[in-house]
């Protein structure tokens, strides 16, 4: 699906959306019920429980952004991380800059969330206005303080400066089509609405959810530290990186936001409430564990159409929010590889079939990883997964046999496939494996499997690949974001491989807080801090009780050994490696890397092999990123709608992409 195709226009505030959802109160398994209403306007407000209905709609608009597979890839793709694949379409070219594409106000990096935020924070000011006279209670009242400061603070990221007034007056609700607007400044944006709401959040929310998954204090307190840092960038602006609207900064004042920033962090780290960090990395990624006390916000889906993902099916995906179907684009097509029949060489099947479990679901091959995170000076790089155990717990390695699952394979009853050295593979067993890059000079790349050139290593049945010959076409699979069904049973899962997950997408954990302290603390000057905070989750990422490529029980304890290769100095560049780390693939790079400024200097050059099942040797490839594009395009489909002059509708969008 190419997203540029579909004509979307968005009108600022153009009446109550709400993802067309009306909401109740009461629960399912302690989890925000959602009932289906096509519009809402000023009446709906008028009474306490519509209001309480348009707050629960606030959570559900989390799945228009988070989940979706192409605000995933302007996320991802073009940063450190991720580059396209050999399947992907336009979108993911243009965002990767690397001279395949261009990056234009008609593509979907540009209408990532411009819509459904907007949407969104008309709701909130509905919410806000209404709610103290109907009687709601403050602390019901602060959710919606909390989801307009989180929708302001992701567009003000995303596109600098944006408008308070949606129609109606500065954080007003506008309940009538309004085809006009003006930009606010990234300060003004801070001020009136991110920092001072966030604030109300803060001393008003509860500190244990009152539904599970719902804003608490300590979420409020993540997001505020995060806010006071990124402004506190913003203002230092070390790379000279322009704004839109121009506007004064004073970097005289950004010691204070980073101080601000870490008591803040400070303060939730030391009253953790609900939140804990689970006993190791496998456990807070793992389907089987979602919505755990590590996960603060997430865009909640589950099995139950009704409930879990908007009136949806699962069976076979859409493409489209609210799916969550973000893990197809980080998935290769694994189901190409074959093997011979051991009891009949002539017989060629496909050992590995496509299956609607977390290690594997719907490949579409659209990002893939770069190779430079793998290799020597890479955050992934040997050294590293030697005692890190996130390495096992964030990508598929291994790939084991499932043909007999497949009831409509005439194949089921095969014992054993060959496999390299002419070994036996059964069921269950691994046929391809990504090894380290030391490993890959004993490897011999002569043989091939379906064209694949995949190598042998001597005394092993499975085929192998260095991580120093990803590619385009194949690499590690993120994990952690992959499928997770109950109902599957003994099968592959039925049309449910190639569906959307049911899975909740994680928003906010308790680990970033811990991150948010470091850096705060290293721009401060704070290195003991910084390495304390830092080396918190480096302990924990030292153990393991499950490897999830061997698919078996482990008891590892490499905690010391992670605390001690920590360097004795912490910098930024250290911090952006362990969120790599820590949250790889899952929607921050982008964000990370701009409000650092470090965007150019760590993502300009990278190497990857081609996109042929041949290719092996990494080629360079470089990205041309201009200081401009710290800022995304307004989408074009916004401006279009608006009324104004040529003029006017020009000095509308952000300067490097006007035409």
């Amino acid at each position: 699906m190419n997203m540029k195709t579909k004509s979307i226009k968005y009108f600022l505030a153009a009446g109550l959306v709400c993802c067309g959802l009306s909401t109740t109160m009461t629960s399912c398994n302690s989890v925000l019920d959602e009932q289906p209403r096509s519009t809402m306007d000023p009446s709906f407000f008028s009474e306490k429980k519509g209001i309480e209905g348009g707050l629960t709609s606030l959570y559900a608009h989390l799945r228009y952004i988070y989940g979706n597979g192409y605000y995933l890839n302007a996320c991802e793709t073009g940063t450190d991380e991720y580059t396209y694949a050999q399947s992907a379409d336009g979108n993911f070219k243009d965002a990767d800059l690397s001279g395949v594409g261009s990056m234009t106000p008609s593509g979907s990096v540009a209408g990532g969330m411009w819509g459904a935020a907007f949407t969104n924070i008309n709701t909130c000011n509905g919410i806000i206005e209404n709610g103290e006279a109907s009687g709601m209670d403050a602390s019901l009242l602060a959710e919606a303080y909390f989801f307009r400061a989180f929708d302001y603070f992701l567009l003000v990221q995303y596109y600098g400066g944006v408008p308070l007034d949606l129609g109606a007056g500065e954080l007003k609700f506008n309940s009538s089509t309004n085809r006009t607007s003006v930009r606010n400044t990234v300060p003004e944006v801070y001020a009136k609405s991110i920092f001072p709401d966030l604030e109300y959040a803060v001393e008003n929310l509860p500190d244990k959810p009152r539904l599970t998954g719902t804003a608490t204090k300590n979420l409020a307190r993540l997001f505020l530290a995060k806010a006071y840092l990124t402004y506190g960038w913003w203002l230092e602006n070390p790379n000279d990186i322009p704004t839109y609207p121009e506007t004064t900064r004073d970097a005289g004042q950004a010691q204070s936001y980073y101080q601000k920033a870490f008591d803040l962090a400070k303060a939730a780290i030391d009253n953790p409430g609900p939140y804990a960090l689970q006993p190791t990395f496998y456990d807070v990624n793992v389907g089987t564990n979602d919505r755990n006390s590590e996960c603060m916000l997430y865009a909640d889906h589950n099995e139950d159409e009704k409930y879990g993902n908007g009136g949806n099916g699962y069976g076979y995906g859409t493409g489209g929010s609210p799916d969550n179907f973000a893990y197809w684009m980080t998935t290769w097509n694994y189901g190409n590889l074959t093997a011979q029949v051991a009891s009949n060489p002539s017989q060629v099947i496909s050992p590995i079939q496509r299956e609607g479990v977390q290690t594997y679901g719907r490949p579409w091959t659209r990002m893939a990883p770069i190779a430079d995170n793998f290799i020597a000076g890479g955050v992934w790089e040997d050294a590293v997964k030697a005692i890190d155990c996130r390495y096992d717990a964030t990508f598929t390695l291994r790939y084991h046999c499932n043909w007999h699952k497949d009831g409509s394979n005439c194949d089921k009853t095969i014992p054993a496939v060959l496999g390299a050295n002419g070994m036996l593979i059964g069921q269950g067993e691994v046929l391809f494996s990504w090894v380290s890059e030391a490993e890959d000079a004993n490897i011999s790349y002569e043989g091939n499997n379906a064209s694949h050139r995949l190598g042998v290593m001597t005394g092993r049945a499975d085929f192998v690949c260095g991580v120093n010959h990803i590619s385009r076409l194949k690499y590690p699979i993120n994990w952690k974001i992959g499928i997770y069904r109950t109902d599957n049973g003994s099968s592959l899962g039925a049309t449910h491989y190639n569906g959307g997950s049911p899975r909740p997408w994680n928003i906010a954990k308790w680990s970033e807080i811990y991150l948010i302290a470091a850096e705060a603390a290293v721009k401060l000057g704070k290195n003991d801090d910084a390495k304390k905070y830092v080396n918190v989750l480096r302990a924990r990422a030292g153990k393991a009780n499950f490897s999830m490529n061997d698919d078996k029980v482990v008891s590892i304890d490499n905690s010391a050994a992670m605390v001690a290769a920590t360097p004795a100095t912490i910098t930024i560049d250290y911090i952006l490696d362990e969120r790599s780390r820590e949250f790889w693939g899952e929607g921050y790079r982008w964000f990370d890397l701009a409000r650092t400024q470090k965007w150019v200097e760590r993502s300009s050059v990278y190497h990857i092999a081609g996109a042929d099942r041949a290719d092996l040797d990494l080629k360079e490839f470089h990205r041309d990123i201009p200081k401009g594009y710290y800022l995304r395009p307004i989408p074009q489909g916004q401006i279009d709608a608006m009324e104004g002059t040529a003029e006017e509708k020009t000095n509308y969008q952000n300067p490097a992409y006007r035409n």
